[in-house]
Formats: structure tokens, C-alpha cells, sequence
């Protein structure tokens, strides 16, 4: 295991993120996308891509591409505390919100995917070696179609954080991963939702391969009063933009165990 601590890793990230604003002062233009090689998130320097992009007929690709309506997502899909036979443990919460394209239209009848750690931060995966307890009524996997105002809504568990090895004593904050198509299946976007406050923020070099602030912020939902229920669960509040300069950060560069 790497010997390297946080202590590096931050020193890093504040190196790169002073460049970063010195270089949008000066005139450069301002970075949407998690950068494909961010050196504090070590296995991206393997990892990324070193040739040009292999492009697809999108026409082609529509033809035998999956489709989803309302006949192959059950509505109890969104709900991923009733999956098994016992409830999960921990914090109860729903998470909503609009799927929307540049121009603040409704996607409508598109799905949504969902998949996440269970509240100790462990994942239902083989290759997840995080000795914490798997939750035997908790899958961490659920999906909707928005409704005909773009709205999505799921019932779960908040996730834990979790260690993983890009450095020591290296943690995830917590979060939740979405996948959602778009109007078609060649705009599928893959996502993480984080949670407001969360102080791992600083120390993520996954979070923070995202260089521009205005950005990062664009996935982290908001808590929700209004969305919270008495006595059941709490309640956040996240959009997701497809298109258009405001549009969620992607996440094809960045590790999504």
C-alpha cells in the first residue's frame, strides 16, 4: 500500500487548484469536466484515455440499443428499502428531483438508474474489500422513469463513506451514483450526487479532479425540508441538467465502484 499521506495529496489538489484559478484570471476558459488526468487521482494516470475517441453512428446505435417505458420499470423499483424482507439500517431518506435539458425543459419518461453503499459504506460487488458489514435487506440499487414534468423520486438509505486505497487513509465522501439516457441512448450521462457539508470534500482527489468550484457544486443536492416526512425520513432535493453550460458534471473519467 501506498506510503503516501493525505497530507500529500492535499498539498497536491491546492497546488492544481491554484494554477487553475490563476489560469481562468488570466483569461483561460473555465473547466466543466473532471480532467482525465489528475495526478492526486493516481490510478488516472493509467487509467484515462491516450487515444482519440472511437465514433459511433448514432443512428446505428439507436437500433439496438435498449429501450425503457412504462411496462419494463415497476414503480416500486424506486424504492430500495423494501427489496428484501427487513427494513435496512440506517438513515431513511428520499432523494428527488428534475431532469432537465439546456434550456430548463422537462426530460420526460426517461430513466433513471441509481446504485450506492449501504449506510456503512460497503457495496453488494465482489471486489468491494471494505471490511464493513453488508446489509442482507439492502441491495444499494434502484430505478424510476421521470414523470411527464421530468420528476424522479427514490426512497433509500444514505450511504456511509468508505476507504479506498489511492493513498493512506484515503476516504470517499459519501454519495450516490446515477445514470440517466437523456431523449436518446447515445446521451447517457453517469453521475455522483454528494451530500452538502460533507468535510471529505477537500480531501476527495475524485471530487476535486473536478477543478472548477461552480461545478462541483452542481452535484450536491440540497437538503429539503419540504421533502423530508414526519417521522420517516429526510428529504433532498437534486437536479440534473443533460445539455447546455450548466449541465452535471459527468463522471466517464473518474472510478465509480
Amino acid at each position: 500500500m501506498t506510503t503516501e499521506t493525505q497530507a500529500d495529496l492535499s498539498a497536491e489538489m491546492a497546488t492544481i487548484a491554484q494554477d487553475y484559478t490563476a489560469s481562468v484570471a488570466a483569461g483561460a476558459p473555465v473547466e466543466t469536466r473532471p480532467r482525465l488526468d489528475y495526478p492526486p487521482y493516481r490510478s488516472s494516470i493509467l487509467r484515462h484515455p491516450t487515444k482519440s475517441l472511437h465514433h459511433a453512428d448514432p443512428e446505428e446505435v439507436e437500433l439496438w440499443a435498449p429501450a425503457f417505458g412504462p411496462t419494463d420499470v415497476d414503480p416500486l423499483e424506486a424504492d430500495l428499502t423494501i427489496q428484501h424482507g427487513g427494513e435496512p439500517i440506517g438513515e431513511r431518506m428520499v432523494v428527488t428531483g428534475r431532469v432537465l435539458d439546456g434550456e430548463g425543459r422537462p426530460v420526460r419518461h426517461q430513466l433513471v438508474e441509481l446504485w450506492q453503499a449501504n449506510a456503512a459504506g460497503r457495496y453488494v460487488h465482489k471486489r468491494d474489500q471494505h471490511p464493513a458489514p453488508v446489509d442482507p435487506h439492502f441491495t444499494g440499487a434502484g430505478r424510476c422513469l421521470t414523470d411527464g414534468d421530468g420528476w424522479y423520486r427514490f426512497t433509500t438509505i444514505k450511504p456511509g463513506p468508505y476507504p479506498w486505497r489511492n493513498h493512506r487513509n484515503a476516504w470517499r465522501p459519501a454519495h450516490l451514483h446515477f445514470s440517466l439516457f437523456g431523449t436518446e441512448f447515445t446521451q447517457r450521462l453517469v453521475t455522483q450526487m454528494y451530500f452538502p457539508g460533507d468535510p471529505l470534500f477537500d480531501l476527495d482527489p475524485i471530487y476535486q479532479s473536478i477543478v472548477d468550484p461552480a461545478a462541483r457544486d452542481r452535484l450536491v443536492a440540497t437538503y429539503d425540508h419540504t421533502v423530508t416526512t414526519h417521522e420517516w425520513a429526510t428529504g433532498y432535493r437534486w437536479d440534473i441538467v443533460l445539455t447546455g453550460s450548466h449541465r452535471t458534471v459527468r463522471e466517464s473519467d473518474v472510478e465509480h465502484l
